[in-house]
């Protein structure tokens, strides 16, 4: 949240897309709610389902203007990335993503965990399952690692000067 309030230093309005099927999901959005509230920003939701559910939820959100938009990485989302990072583009919305491919397909910005960790230790889990150990045996895992990614190509093209403090804390920074 810290780092769209410097992206959008004088807005106040986030748009969040995301997947309300998914459990992880909901946490994730009750968690933004807290912190837009402690940050004095306001919220706006909007929901996708299913792919055929994006185009009313980018309708909605065009609709609502928002200052920056905050992108879940819900199966579905990540699946319709680039049609994401297009509407993005195309109404000028600073967006953070909550994965590097997100950036990669031309969005502004990313943090979050590195997906080629979780699925290394995913693989762990699947050889200690097919070794006969019980899944409910197995501890439960965090992210331990996280990245923050930048694109200045889509900032540029947003008209966007990022600040330096952001530029400092990438873990990468796409030209």
């Amino acid at each position: 949240m810290e780092l769209l309030r410097e992206l959008a230093p004088h807005g106040t309005r986030i748009a969040t897309l995301w997947n309300p099927l998914n459990a992880a999901s909901r946490e994730l959005v009750q968690a933004v709610r807290e912190a837009c509230g402690n940050l004095g920003l306001t919220l706006l939701s909007d929901e996708a389902r299913r792919p055929i559910d994006l185009p009313a939820a980018f309708a909605a959100v065009a609709e609502q203007a928002p200052d920056a938009l905050i992108i879940d990485t819900d199966v579905v989302l990540l699946s319709n990335r680039k049609s994401i990072v297009e509407f993005a583009a195309a109404h000028d919305f600073p967006a953070m993503y909550g994965l590097r491919e997100f950036v990669d397909d031309g969005g502004l910005i990313s943090y979050g965990p590195v997906a080629f960790d979780i699925w290394r230790r995913v693989a762990g889990y699947v050889d200690k399952i097919l070794k006969g150990a019980k899944p409910a045996d197995l501890p439960v895992q965090q992210p331990t690692k996280f990245e923050l990614v930048v694109n200045l190509k889509t900032a540029k093209a947003l008209g966007l000067t990022l600040p330096q403090s952001i530029l400092a804390r990438a873990d990468e920074v796409i030209e």
